[in-house]
């Protein structure tokens, strides 16, 4: 991508790409350690044929939402933050990024925690020595923090390369399982004695795990040639998600191992899978620290970029030796929650309140029918992931259709004028 971000204005076409580039570098964010460890939770947890289900139902949702998403940055050819300003307004729209920024700070946590994990383990099993966990997430913390100031550029292109031998590699791996282990029906009708969580709750944390895809697809396909090019970014999401977490599914079930670098040693393959890993998440956490940065400080606009980076850092540190990754599940069910009534606004507000067209001098400082609806849907939705009672029995739905229908009343007037 190019070095201009147009963080607040449009994208021109010298800088547009290919919908393949895009659909590769979103597929490569899911071969990091926090969405191979879901994949493993999930598959321990439903077994491997629920677990299938969950993944297929998980992506369908996802996919619908971001074939819509990617449309509004391709034609509007603006950056998440700039379409939010649009549906919320200025003062809005921070609100709403503090949200993102705190989802994207509570990822920075796991992925640290889960790296230091991952370096504890091969030390151990290859070394035979045992490391405390706490100076190794401070280590790499701080490794991480000096990355984002100033080698993310020469870590991402290292990570391109890492990608698509880590691709390789997991296939070799579900290669050796099946070859040691158990048989592929033996796989489908495995079932764990006593089942960790249901279906429906697997499904909706897998959710939880990618709602912002569709909320910030936006920043993706603004680069897309056309409309065409940008549904095939899409596939990004639809083949390469369901297909990580199959990855990690695999061989956990026929380990029973969740931790990546346990089910590495069962198969000798402790030292290739941890360099790939901690490559191809190291930068995934550097970029997802970067993001957390420009989140806040489209808030605290009069701090400097550095700053930023050393107070997201400190926290996102001290959530990860907090071991914040015991919240994880519950953490992503919230994300559930909020997220999806974000999506449902603002893709009413370009396609029928705006009439697909977005002009920068008509900005204002509050939208107050989209913080309503987005506050509304959301306590509803509170209530409806609780069970005092049910709408779809799907609270991440209730959350988009209650965002959307409260949306579309309270400007019921508008979007008649507008068409």
């Amino acid at each position: 991508m190019a070095d201009n971000q147009y963080t607040n204005t449009k994208v021109q076409s010298k800088d547009f790409t290919s919908g393949w580039l895009i659909a590769v570098i979103i597929a490569g964010t899911g071969l990091t350690l926090p969405i191979l460890y879901l994949g493993s939770e999930v598959a321990l947890s439903v077994g491997f044929k629920n677990a299938l289900w969950a993944f297929g139902l998980s992506t369908l949702v996802l996919t619908i939402m971001c074939l819509i998403t990617t449309k509004i940055g391709n034609r509007s050819r603006l950056s998440t933050y700039m379409i939010l300003h649009f549906s919320f307004g200025k003062q809005g729209a921070k609100i709403i990024n503090f949200i993102f920024g705190i989802t994207l700070l509570g990822w920075f946590s796991v992925a640290l925690e889960l790296l230091s994990v991952a370096v504890v383990d091969t030390a151990l099993n290859t070394l035979s020595l045992q490391l405390p966990k706490w100076p190794i997430v401070i280590v790499m913390g701080a490794l991480i923090t000096v990355t984002t100031f100033f080698g993310i550029k020469s870590l991402e292109k290292l990570a391109n390369i890492a990608v698509p031998f880590l691709t390789l590699f997991l296939c070799y791996v579900i290669y050796v399982s099946f070859e040691n282990g158990m048989s592929f029906q033996e796989l489908l009708d495995w079932v764990p004695e006593n089942p960790k969580m249901t279906l429906f709750e697997a499904i909706s944390i897998l959710i939880g795990s990618s709602i912002l895809f569709p909320v910030m697809m936006a920043d993706f396909s603004r680069f897309i040639y056309n409309d065409k090019q940008s549904m095939i970014a899409v596939l990004g999401i639809t083949i390469g998600f369901p297909l990580a977490l199959t990855f990690s599914a695999i061989p956990s079930i026929q380990t029973g191992e969740v931790d990546i670098i346990k089910v590495m040693q069962e198969f000798g393959l402790i030292l290739p899978a941890f360099a790939l890993l901690l490559v191809s998440t190291w930068v995934g956490n550097a970029s997802n620290l970067y993001s957390t940065v420009l989140t806040f400080s489209t808030i605290k606009t009069e701090w400097s970029f550095k700053k930023i980076v050393i107070i997201a850092s400190v926290l996102g540190i001290g959530l990860a030796l907090l071991e914040f990754s015991q919240y994880l599940f519950d953490f992503l069910n919230l994300l559930g929650v909020l997220a999806p009534s974000i999506s449902a606004i603002y893709i009413i507000n370009f396609f029928w309140v705006k009439n697909q067209r977005y002009e920068l001098n008509e900005i204002t400082d509050w939208e107050p029918a989209a913080l309503i609806s987005w506050v509304v849907s959301s306590g509803i939705t509170f209530l409806t992931y609780l069970e005092i009672f049910q709408l779809t029995h799907a609270y991440f739905i209730d959350s988009f259709l209650l965002g959307g229908l409260i949306y579309t009343l309270l400007n019921w007037k508008e979007i008649r004028k507008a068409n």
